[in-house]
């Protein structure tokens, strides 16, 4: 995991898998992030390649983390491993999802 801030967002980068065992890892990232009241968060999934149940819940904390703390949220993710599974089980209709960091960045700032 990464963490950079663009401006007043601030994004958090996971690489390989998000599973039981990174799960809390996104979490720890997520609570260091949002401590600085960042106006937004986004959790980018560009170099995810698994996406396992335990990483969906992490998104879902990261989201109302970002939230109690007043900012916005989004998920960057494309591609079968990422942006499929949040589909399927319905997670784009929690919280935006976004084919590209750029894109994401543009919504949120």
């Amino acid at each position: 995991m990464t963490t950079v801030r663009h401006d007043d967002v601030v994004v958090v980068s996971v690489t390989g898998s998000l599973d039981a065992l990174t799960a809390p890892h996104l979490d720890a990232a997520v609570h260091n992030a949002v401590a600085t009241r960042p106006g937004g968060l986004i959790i980018d999934l560009t170099d995810t390649d698994f996406l396992a149940s335990a990483g969906m819940s992490a998104l879902i904390n990261a989201q109302h983390a970002a939230e109690e703390h007043g900012g916005s949220f989004a998920v960057v993710a494309d591609g079968p491993a990422t942006s499929r599974p949040l589909t399927l089980v319905g997670l784009d209709r929690v919280f935006p999802i976004y084919p590209t960091l750029a894109g994401g960045l543009s919504a949120l700032t």
